[in-house]
């Protein structure tokens, strides 16, 4: 369904911001108890799937992280829809694959002028046409704020209000602990003020990403602790995650000290992989994807796989652990389902409310990627379907077959081996690009091995 025909369905109340004042007045006459769930989405850039201690991390500290893993539910398999953030943050929003939004690079994205692909054009914002989740979630009652990053659009593209957004408090480029802490005010803020209303609360931290920065005490005690600058961390990316989970923390008392976690999803997210080092190899190492294989920019599981933990108390079981795979198209549809909404706009994800509930496995017969640029790798696509991961290379056309159940790691390539396994989801990849339409690279007139590696930045 497009934005306009749903919109016309679901029509929404209209509300202006105010000065961070209450827009409480849409949700008064409901009572909390009936009301839909709030919504407080965490998404964190660049965070790593062995970033955290509830996914085996021993060297960073996040007990506030660690405790919405223990009261709610931890995704050991749990995947962006893109190697990069930009087309991860469109996804989330519209429930759609980025391939099928043309919106498949970071924005604006950076090329190499003479490598043997030429990268396809893309949007450079997300579509006006598609509905989100702030659009959607109108015809509840429901008032959304963005704080954090965006990154989907310049100041000529539709802005965070203009997809639904009351409330948009963008970040700059760069995020320091300073800032952090001022957007988690502003956060904090704006739940007091719509306490009476149901919110969907979008808090997209521009950390853990480069450059590497936070507080001198907590640089320091990660420097002195165990491992020191030998460990999988970067003692600063360390702190920068301490950082984060502080916030993580002052968000979920707030909730407590205003009586509104008991109905409120908490969803805790990272836009991709664990950035190692810069594509150009400047700075330092700054973590470790380690047991999976590379890192953002790539579509090996260090790419894709990310941390996801849901919370909602009464309806997701304690200290749960789900190994069923699940993307970033899921969100809208669950957050949806979770709010009663009899209107579902169009979607290439499923609704996760029976598996948070306990009540079964959604159908879904596999997952897609598609990155049709260069980054940490070649242009490529990739699909998971039960354990078996197929990623196909676009330069040469040849492929990669894993099981992930016994080689999570993705160290043994069994194309040859499982011949027709791997022609099967070459085909199913092939099929699933055509129906959405995915933009595919094409032979560069421009091609010179001698300068293939050199990297060019994008214009918009």
């Amino acid at each position: 369904m497009k934005r306009r025909e749903f919109l016309k369905r679901a029509a929404g109340a209209s509300v202006t911001w105010g000065a961070l004042g209450s827009l409480s007045a849409l949700g008064q006459e409901k009572n909390r108890k009936e009301r839909p769930p709030n919504f407080l989405f965490i998404l964190v850039d660049d965070l790593g799937w062995a970033d955290l201690p509830c996914y085996g991390n021993s060297y960073t500290e996040t007990p506030h992280i660690d405790r919405l893993a223990r009261e709610g539910m931890r995704f050991t398999d749990a995947y962006a829809a893109c190697p990069v953030c930009s087309p991860t943050r469109a996804s989330l929003l519209s429930g759609q694959y980025p391939a099928r939004l043309h919106l498949t690079d970071f924005i604006p994205g950076h090329w190499r002028r003479h490598a043997k692909l030429q990268v396809p054009e893309m949007r450079m914002a997300l579509p006006a046409d598609v509905t989100t989740i702030p659009e959607a979630l109108k015809s509840r009652g429901y008032v959304s704020c963005h704080i954090g990053k965006w990154h989907l659009g310049g100041k000529n593209d539709p802005s965070p209000q203009e997809h639904g957004f009351s409330v948009s408090v963008p970040s700059g480029q760069n995020e320091n602990d300073k800032r952090v802490a001022a957007y988690t005010e502003t956060a904090i803020r704006f739940m007091k003020n719509n306490k009476e209303t149901p919110f969907f609360l979008y808090m997209a931290h521009h950390t853990v990403h480069i450059p590497l920065e936070a507080r001198e005490e907590l640089i320091a005690k990660y420097e002195k602790k165990a491992g020191g600058k030998d460990a999988a961390c970067h003692p600063t990316y360390a702190a920068m995650i301490e950082t984060l989970d502080e916030s993580v923390g002052r968000l979920v008392k707030t909730l407590e000290d205003l009586s509104l976690d008991q109905n409120t999803v908490v969803i805790f997210y990272s836009d991709n992989g664990g950035l190692i080092r810069r594509f150009d190899e400047k700075g330092p190492v700054v973590t470790s994807n380690h047991p999976l294989r590379s890192e953002k920019g790539t579509l090996y599981e260090g790419g894709i796989r990310v941390p996801l933990i849901v919370k909602w108390p009464g309806h997701v079981e304690e200290n749960a652990v789900s190994k069923v795979p699940v993307s970033t198209v899921d969100f809208l549809p669950t957050l949806l389902a979770c709010a009663g909404a009899e209107e579902m706009p169009f979607t290439d994800g499923v609704s996760l409310l029976p598996l948070l509930e306990g009540r079964g496995v959604p159908e879904r017969e596999a997952l897609f990627w598609h990155y049709p640029h260069y980054h940490h790798m070649h242009p490529g696509g990739a699909v998971r379907k039960g354990n078996y991961k197929l990623i196909e290379m676009f330069e040469d056309g040849s492929v990669e077959l894993f099981d992930l159940e016994k080689d999570p790691s993705e160290t043994t390539n069994l194309a040859e081996k499982l011949p027709e396994k791997a022609k099967q989801l070459q085909a199913e990849l092939a099929t699933w690009r055509q129906s959405v339409d995915a933009q595919m690279p094409k032979p560069n007139p421009e091609y010179d091995p001698a300068k293939a590696h050199e990297w060019h930045r994008r214009k918009r």
